[in-house]
């Protein structure tokens, strides 16, 4: 754990995720938004974008916004009450990051996910697509776990965890968890004066992960643990992630100038450790053919466009896995498919543009894009 020469830079990023807590979101004395904190924030969100950066939000906050107004003031509340909660602070929540945003000439965006639509294949596509084509519009996602439909009780630190799956989601050069603490320590520095900081972590060991100990009472977003398990998913899919203070104005900007934190390198395997997993984990369920054209096009690292496919075979739905074949039948990629088999067949060999055409509805230009194919 020494002092890495190469720390990431938040300014030469291409795609960045911010997460903020309910802490950082919601002033404990009147329970309304920070708004001039959140001025500055956007304000740093607006100076990333300027430099051709794109950036997604997760926040927290929407219980905590509405429990004083519902009456909601105990310290433990019941599920349904927090789902409750978590409907009415939504808006407010919305509301606030609407204001911040537009106060910078930025259109805010809201998504409301959970974790299991980043575990899901087809649910996956779904948000990345959607994801994807705001960044393009350059808009600022912002997004909170959708917890007024939570079937479990809903626990702190589950937007630490939604953070990196939403990186690994976007494929994120960097995610930052805005804290209350300035980054890892070799304990916690508030009950062991000898904790020492650590600015760097090359790859989270087991070791690290017993750094986290146990969530502690009074810790925004879960604790040290969490973000921890945060890391090891955003590292894990080639994305760097650092923790650090969150409570002064304008904290991205304060990285930025070298204020302290702690970075999490991304693993050197991580970029491909999920097409290893399509190209060696996934039972193909049906196959694509394509022409010749479509081969070499593959070869350079093409998407696979509806216009070279010749034949479809097997029955499979969006986001299942299938083989991509050349006439004589040599499987030369697996992928995850954009469509059903059945509209598959019906755009095959078509240009992209007359998708729209073919099946009454538009959906991705590409097939299989080449972030879910892997060659053979």
């Amino acid at each position: 754990m020494t002092t890495h020469p190469a720390l990431p830079d938040l300014a030469a990023a291409r795609r960045v995720v911010v997460k903020i807590g309910s802490a950082l979101v919601v002033d404990p004395r009147t329970a309304a938004p920070r708004e001039a904190w959140l001025a500055s924030v956007a304000a740093d969100i607006a100076a990333l974008r300027a430099r051709g950066t794109e950036v997604v939000v997760v926040s927290s906050g929407a219980i905590a916004l509405a429990r004083h107004a519902l009456g909601l003031t105990r310290k433990r509340l019941k599920l349904e009450e927090k789902q409750a909660a978590a409907a009415v602070g939504q808006i407010r929540l919305a509301g606030a990051w609407q204001a911040a945003l537009a106060g910078h000439g930025l259109a805010a965006a809201q998504l409301l996910l959970t974790l299991e639509d980043s575990e899901d294949r087809r649910r996956y596509l779904n948000a990345r697509a959607t994801l994807g084509t705001l960044l393009e519009l350059g808009c600022i996602p912002v997004i909170n776990e959708n917890d007024t439909v939570a079937t479990t009780e809903i626990r702190f630190g589950d937007n630490d965890r939604l953070a990196a799956r939403v990186a690994e989601m976007i494929a994120a050069d960097a995610l930052v968890l805005l804290s209350d603490i300035d980054g890892l320590y070799t304990a916690d520095p508030r009950r062991d004066p000898a904790a020492a900081h650590l600015p760097v972590v090359e790859r989270i060991t087991d070791e690290i992960m017993a750094m986290g100990g146990e969530p502690p009472p009074g810790y925004s977003s879960g604790g040290m643990r969490t973000k921890l398990i945060a890391a090891r998913i955003a590292t894990g899919a080639g994305c760097a992630m650092a923790i650090a203070l969150g409570h002064r104005n304008n904290p991205l900007q304060a990285m930025q100038e070298g204020a302290r934190c702690t970075w999490f390198l991304p693993a050197p395997e991580g970029r491909t450790a999920r097409k290893r997993w399509i190209a060696g984990s996934l039972a193909p369920l049906g196959a694509l053919v394509v022409d010749a054209g479509a081969a070499r096009a593959l070869a350079r690292g093409s998407s696979l466009l509806p216009a070279g496919i010749r034949r479809v075979e097997g029955q499979f739905h969006r986001g299942d896995p299938v083989s991509v074949r050349d006439a004589e039948g040599r499987e030369l990629a697996r992928g995850l498919s954009a469509y059903d088999a059945e509209d598959v067949g019906r755009i095959a060999g078509h240009r992209s543009e007359e998708i729209e055409a073919i099946l009454g509805w538009r959906g991705r230009d590409e097939v299989v894009h080449r972030d879910d194919l892997v060659l053979l």
